[in-house]
């Protein structure tokens, strides 16, 4: 059984009580809370797995929530919200939520992004050897392999599926990975982004132009998964 604790962050009662059942269904236990406040407070003094956090809350915008959360909170937060526009998603993503679903949302779906939060909680203090799918990434050595057989990556290119690796299931922003992979002047070359991603497709998916890998989240950036 999981066991693993999530703190719901919502003022509908509605969607409080349709995750608290969803996830304790899934043998996830559940705290909730409906405002800002409330869940700063249940966060510290009993740190959860998980927090899952509406954006639109009574008493502060969720958004800050999430700025004072990440000050010292450094597991998974998952966004889930009826703004869906890109400049919100893109936001929240860059202030440190590790994924991001709008309302309505499908169980499966976000008992999968939840799943894939978890396990990122639990491997990130050991990433010098990640398995996902096929794939195989040695961080020490800088190697990489798909079903045993070593590929050839370009220092950029191993940078850049490290990078994915080691936040598989996070949906990473354009400008993050810019600046992560080249530095903070390349922010905004997502084109650029677009062509090393293109490059190292070719070399880890079966089908390019069908990735099961490196997910396209139109507007924002990639998601990492298998």
């Amino acid at each position: 059984m999981n066991k693993h604790e999530i703190l719901v962050v919502d003022d509908e009662a509605q969607i409080r009580k349709l995750l608290q059942i969803t996830l304790e269904s899934n043998d996830y236990k559940v705290r909730l809370a409906t405002t800002g406040k409330e869940a700063q407070i249940s966060a510290a003094h009993h740190p959860p797995e998980l927090i899952i956090l509406d954006l639109g809350l009574p008493d502060k915008s969720g958004h800050i929530v999430l700025k004072e959360l990440r000050e010292w909170y450094n597991k998974s937060i998952i966004i889930l919200s009826v703004i869906d526009n890109e400049e919100d998603i893109v936001s929240a993503l860059d202030n440190g939520a590790t994924d991001y679903l709008t309302k309505p949302f499908r169980t499966a779906e976000l008992l999968a992004r939840i799943r894939a939060a978890i396990r990122r909680n639990s491997t990130e203090n050991d990433e010098s050897n990640i398995k996902i799918g096929e794939l195989e990434i040695d961080i020490i050595s800088r190697t990489a392999k798909k079903n045993n057989e070593v590929l050839k990556l370009t220092s950029t290119e191993f940078n850049l599926l490290s990078l994915f690796a080691r936040n598989e299931g996070r949906v990473l922003t354009h400008q993050f990975i810019l600046k992560e992979i080249w530095g903070v002047g390349f922010q905004t070359e997502t084109q650029y982004l677009r062509v090393f991603v293109g490059t190292l497709r070719k070399k880890i998916e079966d089908n390019p132009n069908q990735p099961k890998y490196i997910i396209t989240e139109s507007g924002v950036g990639y998601r990492f998964g298998k």
